[in-house]
């Protein structure tokens, strides 16, 4: 009788054990998601903040008085602590693939343009629409189901973790 109370002690010492470790685990990856959505948010507020910034044709990098698509990407991700190559083609190399389907805020969109097969990139925005500056408009919004972004979208990349 000892035995079998000693072994259900054990038995239930060690399903407490792991169901607070697996608990545990749990709660930081949720925490990790968080972080990622409110770095993402961060990402993004620093864009805002320079909507209607006139789009130049390569642009140097650190500047804020004109952007082109990836010295604007590079610079708003640099704010908010993520390193990023110069060119859109580079950065189309970082970070991990993710489909169209399952587009996050803070993700890297690529486009094609003209014979580059990447050309431009933007900020996935959430609501199907994308962060980035092209054209007239400068640093802008649009949206990602338009019949130009649409016909041209190659792939995306998440680069917060």
């Amino acid at each position: 009788m000892q035995k079998t109370r000693t072994l259900i002690k054990r038995v239930i010492s060690v399903t407490l054990c792991a169901t607070i470790s697996f608990t545990a685990i749990g709660l930081g990856q949720q925490g990790t998601a968080e972080a990622a959505s409110s770095k993402a948010d961060r990402i993004i507020s620093t864009g805002n903040k320079y909507l209607g910034v006139k789009y130049r044709f390569g642009a140097p990098s650190g500047v804020t008085y004109a952007f082109d698509c990836s010295s604007f990407t590079q610079f708003i991700y640099k704010k908010n602590g993520i390193s990023l190559p110069r060119t859109s083609a580079a950065q189309s190399k970082q970070g991990s693939y993710v489909s169209k389907g399952n587009l996050k805020k803070g993700d890297l969109v690529f486009f094609r343009v003209g014979k580059k097969s990447i050309g431009h990139v933007a900020v996935y925005a959430g609501a199907s629409r994308i962060l980035h500056t092209y054209g007239e408009g400068g640093v802008r919004y649009s949206s990602l189901n338009s019949s130009h972004w649409k016909k041209n979208y190659v792939t995306a990349r998440r680069v917060i973790r």
